[in-house]
């Protein structure tokens, strides 16, 4: 049973955490990350549509004239990289604002899940706890931008910047919004970043899958405005099965 248990994808956790918001007891805590991602992502991919006519066809400009007869393929590939490093940026803005309510939310799960309440827990924790999950954001912060920075020069070189570069970004996108909501049950119980990574890896593939569907469904227009508390209820359920056993540092 254990075995079937740590062997599930990533695509049973995401499609659990639509299930998971709502459990009664959860929904109330599900509900201040979900304003922070509706005020912020409906007006964000609202103004981001409205760009695309004007960025893409400056992208296809650096398309080398005799690729052009591709322009049918890259176009969309164009359109895809632009969704998704203007997703991820508006997503990580949303979730640094939203940061100590998703914990809450992670936090609340995670007794509901496992009938452990944690003795140090509630508003004066959260208040307590806020600057050190504000700086969490931070350190993710600094582990993305170098490598995002790489991926977007890349995308300047002709020909491979509109091909391979729009499937790298997604796999790299993927791999931090794994690492985004996977965090916030990691950080409840002080795990530090390094050996979050490091859990995370030992499970590479099904948290390439929940990554790439958080990042899918965050591109889609209406379903991307709740899908901020949908990802940290999947991970926090993943949390639990792979990984909780083996992060007691709570003294859970």
């Amino acid at each position: 049973m254990q075995n079937e248990i740590t062997s599930r994808s990533g695509v049973h956790y995401f499609f659990a955490g639509w299930r998971l918001i709502m459990l009664p007891g959860i929904k109330r805590y599900v509900l201040l990350p979900l304003l922070v991602n509706i005020a912020l992502l409906g007006g964000a991919f609202w103004w981001l549509y409205r760009q695309l006519s004007v960025w893409i066809p400056q992208l296809m400009s650096y398309v080398p004239h005799w690729l052009h007869w591709l322009n049918y393929l890259l176009w969309p590939l164009c359109v895809l990289a632009v969704l998704l490093v203007f997703g991820y940026f508006f997503s990580t803005v949303a979730n640094v604002i939203a940061a100590p309510f998703s914990g809450l939310l992670a936090e609340r799960l995670e007794s509901r899940l496992t009938g452990h309440i944690p003795p140090d827990s509630g508003l004066v924790a959260l208040m307590r706890d806020t600057p050190r999950m504000l700086h969490r954001e931070w350190v993710k912060l600094c582990y993305y931008l170098p490598r995002a920075l790489i991926l977007l020069a890349l995308h300047f070189i002709p020909a491979l910047g509109q091909t391979l570069v729009p499937v790298l970004w997604f796999l790299f996108s993927a791999w931090m919004l794994a690492i985004q909501y996977c965090d916030y049950p990691f950080d409840n119980h002080k795990v530090p970043f390094p050996a979050m990574r490091a859990a995370l890896r030992r499970h590479k593939v099904a948290n390439l899958q929940f990554g790439a569907l958080v990042s899918l469904f965050t591109l889609i227009p209406v379903v991307n405005l709740v899908i901020l508390p949908v990802a940290v209820c999947g991970a926090t359920a993943m949390w639990v099965d792979k990984y909780r056993a083996g992060h007691t540092l709570s003294g859970s």
